[in-house]
């Protein structure tokens, strides 16, 4: 990975994308290659992409595994967020989180509300930091992985935006 003492070099991130739906497959995975089209042309790479069924031990199992790789610097899992009793995927991740980033589902929830007024808040996201490894929780649209991708992730992922970002923490250090 390059040094962030290099002016016109940019840290490269290794994420990994986590489909959650019950019926979702490869061919019809919009939100999924969507992220995984957004990470690459952000200049990051993809880690990992896989997807799993709306359960929160499949989701923990997935999560689990991508958590002790140290080579995994990021996790964006899409779907499971809604208000259904079914989705699991919040209540799968809380408790493998160290950290969470308290203000990552109050911004995404924020840019949602201007988007599709409030309908915004059946929106769950959420974002934290596990063994090193960064988790961003979005809604399963790709409406939504737009947006949180396009309004927060990108920018966050980016080692040159400033004041803070959470690529720098990934960067080699002299």
């Amino acid at each position: 990975m390059k040094s962030l003492t290099e002016k016109d070099s940019k840290v490269a991130l290794q994420i990994a994308i986590l489909t959650i739906h019950d019926t979702r497959l490869p061919e019809n995975d919009s939100s999924g290659r969507y992220l995984a089209d957004a990470v690459g042309q952000s200049g990051h790479h993809v880690a990992g992409r896989a997807i799993c069924p709306d359960n929160r031990y499949a989701i923990r199992k997935q999560l689990s595994d991508w958590i002790l790789d140290e080579n995994i610097h990021a996790i964006i899992t899409n779907g499971g967020t809604g208000m259904r009793d079914k989705n699991a995927t919040l209540a799968a991740v809380t408790p493998l989180l160290d950290t969470q980033i308290a203000g990552f589902g109050e911004l995404f929830r924020a840019y949602s509300f201007a988007d599709i007024g409030s309908s915004g808040l059946q929106s769950n996201a959420l974002g934290g930091k596990a063994n090193n490894t960064l988790i961003f929780c979005l809604p399963g649209s790709t409406d939504a992985c737009r947006l949180g991708w396009e309004k927060i992730l990108r920018e966050q992922f980016d080692s040159h935006h400033q004041p803070c970002n959470f690529a720098s923490a990934y960067a080699k250090r002299d």
